[in-house]
């Protein structure tokens, strides 16, 4: 069985690397609409997959949320557009679970 890390181990660690802050509501639930998308969406997609509105002003803030996971790895813009969930690369946890 393996021996979980020491609190003094942690702390040194996360001082090093910084953890990412979790996403709000909001974020998530962007997520989830993808998620559940076979291809990337648009943020007008986005938006009426959250019953949210389709007019400019719904759709340039949900484009502006839709950004901030593609700064963290966790999106992908592969052109302007359609958003998309990252792959896993091979030899990462997400990717060997499969």
């Amino acid at each position: 069985m393996a021996r979980s890390p020491s609190c003094a181990h942690l702390a040194s660690c996360s001082a090093r690397i910084p953890l990412p802050e979790p996403l709000p509501p909001g974020y998530r639930d962007i997520l989830a609409a993808i998620e559940k998308a076979t291809d990337g969406l648009r943020a007008k997609d986005v938006c009426q997959a959250l019953g949210l509105g389709a007019e400019p002003r719904h759709t340039e803030g949900t484009r502006a949320k839709l950004k901030r996971p593609v700064t963290r790895g966790i999106l992908t813009e592969p052109e302007p557009g359609p958003f998309a969930l990252t792959k896993p690369t091979p030899g990462t946890p997400e990717a060997d679970s499969s």
